[in-house]
């Protein structure tokens, strides 16, 4: 698949939200890969259909193109998600590759991830891991690619402020059985603000991760985008002998991918 913008002209940009996300305490929080795929706002959107969006950002949504029904939500995420060749040489698929649809992970009360139903305000998510194997005396690097398709932009959009402020109520996360992220910093920025010059709006978080199976501390990171009616993540775990400089370079190139498929497939091609 050509890409309608290389994905080199994002490497800047996506480089300094990881950067912004390791230095900043402000307002943030994301949600874990682990759990499954992304979630969003469970309804408080209001618009009942996609609408055009045009910003600086060279990028205005075709009402056509949008995926209107569940089944052109899971094609478009299909297209969109990051395969392991996107992450860079030598990355291959895990086991399970994908989740399964109709469900999705939210934070309980406790700061526990728990698979729900998925909401009404969602056509579709799907999550796909990937890794890094171990080799010559250094861990796995783990990622995943996200991909959310809401009914509206502005379901979407709501989705993002709430990942923003999820690590303000809960720092320290259990992910799954077995795994933890503690101490999440994160930093959001619309088009044009702290370096974002590739999606409509953006966050990043950082934070320490620990796994019973890989130990830890180690670096963690996610990175979230919008385009229109869709979120994209890209999700990184180091571990032993990974540097944060490593898991970072691998999500600069499958969050890069992932937003270029996305705004190929919902801009409008006149």
């Amino acid at each position: 698949m050509v890409y309608r913008r290389p994905v080199r002209l994002c490497c800047g940009a996506l480089a300094t939200g990881l950067l912004l996300a390791g230095c900043s305490g402000a307002a943030g929080g994301g949600s874990p890969e682990a759990a499954g795929s992304e979630r969003a706002s469970t309804g408080s959107g209001t618009s009942s259909s996609p609408t055009p969006s045009a910003t600086g950002l060279d990028f205005t949504a075709d009402p056509a193109r949008a995926p209107k029904t569940s089944t052109e939500g899971e094609r478009l995420a299909r297209a969109v998600a990051a395969a392991p060749v996107n992450w860079g040489p030598g990355f291959v698929r895990r086991t399970p590759y994908e989740t399964a649809p109709g469900s999705w992970p939210e934070l309980d009360a406790n700061c526990v991830w728990e698979r729900r139903s998925l909401p009404s305000t969602v056509l579709a998510t799907l999550t796909r891991y990937s890794e890094l194997p171990a080799e010559g005396g250094k861990g796995p690097i783990r990622v995943a690619a996200v991909v959310t398709v809401h009914r509206t932009v502005n379901e979407a959009d709501w989705e993002m402020s709430e990942t923003l402020e999820e690590a303000l109520r809960c720092p320290d996360q259990q992910l799954r059985e077995g795994e933890r992220i503690t101490g999440l910093a994160s930093q959001g920025s619309d088009f044009g603000i702290l370096g974002n010059l590739i999606a409509e709006d953006m966050l990043t978080e950082s934070g320490n991760y620990y796994s019973d199976e890989l130990g830890g501390p180690y670096f963690y990171s996610w990175m979230q985008s919008r385009l229109g009616q869709v979120t994209v993540a890209a999700v990184g775990k180091g571990s032993k002998g990974r540097s944060a400089a490593e898991v970072s370079a691998a999500l600069v190139q499958g969050a890069g991918a992932m937003i270029s498929r996305a705004e190929s497939e919902l801009e409008t091609t006149q």
